[in-house]
Order: structure tokens, then sequence, then C-alpha cells
């Protein structure tokens, strides 16, 4: 998280170009909105009875679990051509790669509209704190089903928009991390969650195609947005002021309490 700012300050001061960013976590890691109550929302001491990472996004949404996954970031000034200046439309820009990335993968994936109150009441949420229990507009889903869960933020001059892409889904692990009033509830919640998110070896697997590697889903992606687009990327690393602001506010913000107990 700390690296995403980096970047997005650099990204609004000029002094990077446009960045489309993917990487992992170790250890596997609960990642929360910018506006959920850690403490009401999450079973903390769980959390780290097993070890995991706990962090809170500079953005909103639900929480979700980063473990089998590919994780991505694409950052762009807010003048970016042919960006749209709302949210919801720039995700429509911002998204598209993932369309394409999801069908180089051999998923017809779609983003979801919710302009009618059919499709609101089709995609409602379970109700539990999860990120994949719901899509929101122009979000990925196949089958039906949320792929992938994306979150966004304009500050610093820049559009941070950063999300996971799931290539498995541990269904049980993230809901013992989450609270609920009762066990009744969490056990009823995570059956229903089953048939509202889905991972991409899951729906490769019931197509007879093999499971995709981490490096191969990023190769899909990054054609899938260099098509969307129109642009070449080329292979890179943090700039040596990113590297230095990503320690700092890994140390002052991302890695301290005040941060992420916050709310």
């Amino acid at each position: 998280m700390a690296a995403d700012e980096a970047m997005m300050k650099a990204v609004g001061a000029g002094s990077a170009p446009p960045t489309l960013r993917f990487f992992g976590w170790n250890p596997a890691t609960l990642s929360i909105g910018y506006f959920q109550k850690a403490e009401d929302e999450v079973r903390l001491s769980e959390v780290r009875r097993r070890g995991l990472g706990f962090v809170r996004r500079p953005t909103g949404g639900r929480a979700v679990l980063h473990d089998a996954e590919v994780t991505y970031s694409i950052v762009v000034p807010d003048d970016y051509p042919g960006l749209p200046t709302s949210v919801t439309e720039s995700y429509r820009v911002l998204s598209e790669g993932l369309v394409h990335g999801f069908r180089a993968l051999g998923l017809d994936a779609a983003m979801v509209s919710l302009a009618s109150e059919e499709e609101k009441a089709k995609y409602a949420s379970g109700g539990s704190a999860a990120c994949f229990d719901s899509p929101s507009w122009y979000e990925l889903v196949v089958d039906g089903r949320k792929v992938a869960g994306s979150a966004q933020v304009r500050q610093h001059g820049a559009v941070l928009q950063h999300g996971s892409i799931l290539l498995d889904l541990d269904v049980d692990l993230l809901f013992e991390l989450l609270q609920f009033r009762n066990e009744r509830l969490r056990e009823r919640l995570a059956a229903s969650f089953a048939d509202k998110a889905a991972a991409i070896n899951e729906l490769r697997g019931a197509r007879g195609l093999a499971p995709v590697e981490p490096a191969a889903a990023e190769d899909a992606f990054a054609a899938g947005w260099a098509a969307a687009l129109g642009v070449t990327f080329a292979a890179s690393g943090l700039s040596a002021a990113e590297e230095a602001e990503t320690a700092r506010l890994a140390a002052e913000k991302y890695g301290a309490d005040v941060w992420n107990l916050r709310r």
C-alpha cells in the first residue's frame, strides 16, 4: 500500500510516467477499505493467530483476503487523456484492461452496470464485510459471479486504481477473519458467498482449462491494459525516490496502528 501511494505521488508530480504494477502478498494479508471500522468488522485476534498481515487501504471498499491472487495497481495523472472526471466513469475506462485480460484467459468477463433496479437487486450484497460479496459499478463478473474487486482514489494530482484478481479463493478462511453477530449467520453468508464470487482457476477448471500461474496472469492483464489504453509498457522498477517514499510510508503510516486501527 505504501508503494501504491508513493507511485501516486510521483505520477501526480510528473516525476514518474503512468504506471501499471503487479504484486503479491507475503504473508497472506487481510486489507480493509479506508472507511471500514477495523474492530467492528474484523476478528483481529484471529488475523494475528494465523500469522496473517493486516492493513488499511487508502481506497474505499470492503475487506479482501490477499492470498492466491494477482494484485494490480494502475496510476495515471488526473488529467490523463480520455479519462473521465467522475469516479464511476473513470472505473469504466481503467477497468477495460481487466476485461481484455480475462478474455485472454478464456473467460468471458463483463462489466457490471447497476443502472436498473433489476441489476441492483441481482448483485445486492449478502450483508458481509467482504469485498467480493457484491460488485460495484463497472467491476468484473464471469457467469454472474464477481472475479475482480477494485477501488480507486484521487489524490496528489493522480488517480490510483488497485484491485484483487482472484486465482483461487478460500471462502472459509476469509469468513473466519470477519466479525458476525453469531456463528449461524457466518455460516449462512459464507455459503451464499460462493455463489457471488469466483476465482480464475475454478472457472477455467469448469471449462476444461488448466490452472493459471501468477506470471501468466500478469502477462495476460498487462497485454489487456496495453490494448485497452492504446499504450506500450516498458518494464521498470520503482525509482529511488519512490523506494524512499515507500519505506517512509510503510514505517510511518501503513505499518502503524494509528492508521490501520484508526476507525
